[in-house]
C-alpha cells in the first residue's frame, strides 16, 4: 500500500485512544514483501551452547531416515526436534531496529517504512537426547567378520559402511559416534567399519589364551611380539593383534616392548556368554562350576561381571541362569520397561539397574526412571517393582 505520513499515525493513534507521549517517536509502518506469503521460514530455538557453535562457523546436522524421527546433531550431542506452535504470530523483518537501538539512534527518522520477508506460526524447540545408537551395533551386526578365509566375506551381500555411511544412517554426534564404535569393539577393514563374528573371536581369543597358559606368561604382562610370532600361522597379526586390543590394555615398558594387561572381567564375561548361547536355561550352580573351569588359569569368576548380559533366577527350584543382553532390548524408555516386565513380572532393584541404567540421561539415576515406569511393593522384605501398566 501506500507510505503512511506522520499526520495519517497520529490520527491513528487518536482512534486507538492512545498517548503519543506514552510511546517512543520513531515509528515502524509494517507492508508485506513479494516473498512474505510462501512461508519457507522455519524458526529455531537454540540454546546458547548451540548458537556459538553456528557463530564459531561450525555446522548443525538434522540426522534421520524417512521411517524416524529427526534429531539434530552439534560435534558431540543429539537433540531432539519438536514442533512448539505460537498463539502469536511471528513476523521476521531483516534490518528491524529495537527500542534499545531506537533510543541509542536520537536521529533516526521518526517514520521507519519495514517490509515483513517471512512469517511462522511455530518453530523447532531442540532438547538434548540421548543418542540413538543401538542401530550402529544392529548395522554392523548384519555382516559380521569372520576372518579371512570366511566365503561370507567374498560373496557377501550386505552393504558394508564407511565412517561417512554411519554419519549418515545413525541418529547422533559424530563424538558420539566415533566413542560407540570403541564401545562395540569395530575396527576398519578396507576402509569399512566391522566387528568381529562371536565364534571367530571366541576363537582369536582361545588362541591367545592357551598361548598364555602354555608360556606361563603372567595375565598382566603378556607381550605382543611373540604373540603375533607364535600365532601368526593361524590368524592373521593384525587380527590377533585386534583380540589383545579388545581384551587387554596396551602398555610399553622401559625397554620399548609393547605388552597387554589382560582384562580378566571382559574374558570371563566372553567365555559366560559363550556357554550360555547354547542353552535356554543353566542350572546356576553347575553353570558357574563349568564358567569356572572354562576360563584361563588364574582368573576368578564371579557373577556381577555378567552384568547386562545374564540374569539369575532366585525363583526357581533349583536356581537357574540364562542369556539376556541389554544391547537385545529396545532404545526407548517404555518399550524397554515393556519388554523387562514381560520377561519378568517382578525385579529388585539389583537385578534391574544393569539393564535400565543406559537410559539415565545425564544427572538422572535409576531411581528416577523406576518411579516414572514401575510401581514399587514390599515382598518378603524386600522392595520389587512392577508395571504401572497390564503387560499385553
Amino acid at each position: 500500500g501506500a507510505m503512511r505520513s506522520r499526520a495519517e499515525v497520529d490520527a491513528t493513534l487518536q482512534t486507538a485512544k492512545l498517548n503519543p507521549a506514552e510511546l517512543l517517536p520513531a515509528v515502524h509502518c509494517l507492508s508485506f514483501g513479494p516473498q512474505a506469503g510462501t512461508g519457507e521460514c522455519c524458526l529455531m530455538q537454540l540454546e546458547p551452547g548451540l548458537c556459538a557453535e553456528l557463530e564459531a562457523g561450525r555446522s548443525l546436522v538434522i540426522r534421520g531416515e524417512k521411517d524416524e524421527q529427526a534429531v539434530l546433531c552439534s560435534k558431540d550431542k543429539t537433540y531432539d526436534m519438536k514442533i512448539a506452535d505460537t498463539s502469536n504470530m511471528l513476523l521476521l523483518i531483516p534490518g528491524c531496529k529495537t527500542p534499545e537501538q531506537l533510543n541509542a539512534d536520537q536521529a533516526s527518522c521518526n517514520i521507519i517504512h519495514s517490509q515483513i520477508a517471512g512469517f511462522s506460526n511455530s518453530y523447532w524447540e531442540l532438547r538434548r537426547c540421548r543418542p540413538k545408537l543401538k542401530k550402529l551395533r544392529k548395522l554392523l551386526m548384519e555382516d559380521p567378520y569372520e576372518g579371512p578365509d570366511s566365503q561370507n566375506d567374498q560373496t557377501s551381500t550386505f552393504s558394508k559402511y564407511t565412517t561417512e555411511d554411519l554419519l549418515s544412517l545413525i541418529q547422533a554426534s559424530e563424538e558420539q559416534i566415533m566413542h560407540q564404535l570403541q564401545v562395540i569393539d569395530a575396527f576398519k577393514i578396507g576402509g569399512y567399519w566391522r566387528v568381529l563374528e562371536f565364534d571367530y573371536e571366541m576363537k582369536l581369543l582361545n588362541h591367545v589364551t592357551q598361548l598364555i597358559d602354555s608360556e606361563s606368561w603372567s595375565l598382566s604382562k603378556v607381550p605382543l611380539r611373540t604373540c603375533l610370532e607364535e600365532l601368526g600361522c593361524l590368524e592373521p597379526t593384525e587380527m590377533i593383534e585386534r583380540i589383545l586390543l579388545s581384551y587387554g590394555r596396551k602398555y610399553i615398558d622401559d625397554a620399548g616392548a609393547i605388552y597387554f594387561e589382560m582384562h580378566e572381567d571382559k574374558i570371563c564375561r566372553a567365555i559366560a556368554q559363550m556357554l550360555l548361547q547354547n542353552a535356554v536355561k543353566f542350572n546356576l550352580s553347575e553353570f558357574q562350576e563349568v564358567w569356572q573351569q572354562s576360563v584361563p588359569e588364574g582368573m576368578t569368576t564371579r557373577l556381577d561381571q555378567l552384568k547386562g548380559l545374564a540374569l539369575v533366577d532366585r525363583t526357581s527350584r533349583p536356581e537357574t541362569i540364562f542369556l539376556l543382553k541389554v544391547e537385545d532390548l529396545p532404545e526407548d524408555n517404555q518399550e524397554r520397561f515393556n519388554s523387562l516386565f514381560s520377561i519378568r513380572e517382578k525385579w529388585t532393584e539389583e537385578d534391574i539397574t544393569p539393564y535400565i541404567q543406559d537410559l539415565c540421561a545425564e544427572k538422572q539415576t535409576v531411581g528416577v526412571l523406576l518411579t516414572k515406569y514401575a510401581r514399587s511393593s514390599m515382598q518378603n522384605g524386600v522392595k520389587v517393582y512392577n508395571s504401572r501398566r497390564p503387560i499385553s
